[in-house]
C-alpha cells in the first residue's frame, strides 16, 4: 500500500454522480490532499468533472484510473451493485479505497472485500460519513457518558419523494435501488452505533412494481428491553430526525440527522439547541480521518471498523430477509 508522508495524497474518484460532486468539493478544503484523477463511463463526463474540480487526469474507464500509478486513494461512488467489483479492482493494485455506503450488496460481498484488503495489506473503509461528523460524535459522547441516564428508545426516519423512474439508479432494483440500501441504512446505522445489533427484527415494506422497496418500517428489539423504531421511504417527506429517549431526557438530532445538523438537548424542563457551524457539505471529516490512516500506514479504521461494517450489512441482510427483498 502506498503511504505518502511528505506530499499531497493524490485522490481518484470512480463514479461521478451527485455524491462524488459534493465529495470533490469538500476534498478541495482538506490540507495535504488533492483530486488527481476521475473516471466515468464516458470521456465527456470525466472531462467536465475534472474541469469543474481541477483534476489533472480524466479517464473514460475505471480500469484506466486504477492503472495510474500516481493514484494513492480512490473514492468509489458508483451504484451499490458495482461497489465490490470497483473496490477489488483498486485493492488489487495497492490503492487505498474509501467505498461509499452501503459497502456492497450483501455480507458475502463485504467479507470478500475485507479479505482482499487484508491479503493485499491495503487500507479499506466504508464511507458512512455520519460517523465522522462532529454533531454525531457529540451525541455518542453524551450517550456513552449517560448524561441523561440509560438509553431506552431510538426513533429515526429518512424519507423523501421522487417521481418513480425505473431507469433512474435510485429505483433500479438491479443496482440495489429502493429505500432500504439507499437511505434506510442511516436509521439502521443510528441504532447499531448506539444500541448495537438487535436480537429481534420486525419489519414491513411496500414495493414498487419493479420489485424495489418503496418504504420500510422496522422495529429492533434488544435484550435490555431497549427498542429502535426506524423508517425509510421514497413515498413521503419525513422529518429525517434521530431521537434518543433516555431515562432523564432526550437527545434529538434535527432535520437531516445523517448529515450536518443541529442537536437539541432536553431534560423535561430545560431545552438547548446546539449549532455546530458547519461550513462544508460534511465529507471533509471522513476524508481527513482516511488521510490520517493512510499516512500512518493503517489498513483499517478504528471508527468505521470492519466489524461494524459487517454488522451493518448483516443487519441489512436480515431486514431484507424479513420483508422478502432479494436482488
Amino acid at each position: 500500500m502506498k503511504s505518502p508522508k511528505n506530499r499531497n495524497i493524490r485522490w481518484g474518484i470512480i463514479g461521478l454522480g451527485n455524491i462524488a460532486d459534493k465529495f470533490a468539493t469538500d476534498l478541495s478544503t482538506v490540507a495535504g490532499a488533492e483530486l488527481y484523477a476521475v473516471a466515468s463511463r464516458t470521456q465527456q463526463k470525466a472531462d467536465d468533472f475534472a474541469e469543474k474540480h481541477q483534476a489533472a487526469k480524466a479517464y473514460d474507464s475505471y480500469q484506466a484510473l486504477a492503472n495510474d500509478e500516481k493514484v494513492d486513494a480512490v473514492y468509489v461512488a458508483t451504484p451499490h451493485s458495482l461497489h465490490k467489483e470497483n473496490t477489488l479492482l483498486c485493492l488489487g493494485r495497492g490503492i487505498a479505497v474509501l467505498c461509499e455506503k452501503p459497502f456492497a450488496m450483501n455480507a458475502d460481498q463485504v467479507n470478500s472485500m475485507i479479505a482482499t484488503a487484508r491479503e493485499n495489506n491495503v487500507l479499506l473503509m466504508e464511507a458512512l460519513w455520519t460517523y465522522f461528523l462532529p454533531h454525531y460524535h457529540f451525541v455518542l459522547t453524551k450517550l456513552d457518558n449517560k448524561a441523561y441516564g440509560k438509553l431506552l428508545k431510538i426513533e429515526a426516519d429518512f424519507g423523501f419523494v421522487r417521481e418513480f423512474n425505473e431507469e433512474a439508479r435510485l429505483f433500479r432494483k438491479s443496482l440495489g435501488g429502493g429505500s432500504l440500501l439507499d437511505i434506510g441504512i442511516y436509521p439502521i446505522f443510528a441504532a447499531l452505533s448506539t444500541l448495537g445489533v438487535p436480537n429481534k427484527i420486525t419489519a414491513d415494506a411496500t414495493f414498487f412494481d419493479n420489485g424495489a422497496d418503496s418504504s420500510c418500517s422496522m422495529l429492533f428489539s434488544y435484550k435490555n428491553n431497549s427498542t429502535a423504531l426506524l423508517k425509510s421511504t421514497l413515498l413521503e417527506s419525513t422529518p429525517c430526525e434521530a431521537v434518543f429517549y433516555c431515562e432523564q431526557g432526550t437527545i434529538k438530532i434535527n432535520r437531516g440527522f445523517h448529515g450536518p445538523s443541529t442537536v437539541t438537548l432536553s431534560d423535561g424542563v430545560n431545552q438547548e439547541t446546539i449549532d455546530f457551524n458547519y461550513k462544508t457539505n460534511g465529507y471533509n471529516y471522513e476524508i481527513c480521518h482516511f488521510n490520517e490512516l493512510l499516512r500512518q500506514g493503517k489498513t483499517e479504521s478504528n471508527i468505521m471498523t470492519f466489524n461494524f461494517s459487517r454488522d451493518l450489512i448483516t443487519t441489512l441482510d436480515s431486514v431484507r430477509e424479513v420483508i422478502g427483498l432479494r436482488y
